[in-house]
């Protein structure tokens, strides 16, 4: 099972990779423009999933989330292009690396956390890192919409192609 999430994972860096390479040469008014999506604009699209991913990490990593006290999951953490990309790598090493240390007993194991509204949770990482990836590849997804609307094109976020490219 720890296989098929590290599979995810590396399929993360590989989508995150072309979405930010689509959106990288949009020019900045345009990723920043709200074009009535959930998250307004491009950035704050992709400034969300990785909000969302930094609160997930902290919580299948054990760690307090502070930051869920002073930030709402549409707050823009990183207001600059290169500043949200740079950010951007680094979550997807951070999460490749927790699920390359994580071991068959962690994965089974309980956490506790809390959600956005305070409300306390438990839950085990194997039944989590579904909807940790899902939340993902749903506002990937929006992201890659936006883009098309932008510049009428949009690179292939497949699976498949993913696969094959390995």
């Amino acid at each position: 099972m720890i296989d098929h999430f590290r599979q995810f994972a590396a399929y993360n860096l590989w989508a995150n990779t072309r979405i930010y390479d689509a959106a990288a040469v949009i020019a900045e008014a345009d990723r920043n423009a709200d074009r009535g999506a959930f998250f307004k604009s491009l950035h704050g699209t992709l400034n969300h999933i990785l909000v969302g991913d930094r609160v997930w990490m902290d919580r299948l990593e054990g760690k307090p989330i502070e930051f869920m006290k002073t930030f709402r999951l549409d707050t823009i953490t990183h207001p600059l292009w290169d500043d949200l990309r740079a950010a951007r790598a680094d979550m997807d090493y951070r999460i490749i690396g927790y699920l390359e240390g994580l071991t068959e007993e962690a994965l089974h194991a309980q956490i506790h956390f809390e959600d956005s509204s305070g409300t306390k949770h438990m839950g085990t990482p194997v039944a989590l890192l579904p909807h940790f990836f899902n939340h993902q590849t749903h506002h990937r997804g929006q992201a890659h919409d936006l883009i098309h609307q932008i510049t009428g094109d949009a690179p292939s976020l497949d699976m498949i192609v993913f696969l094959r490219a390995k």
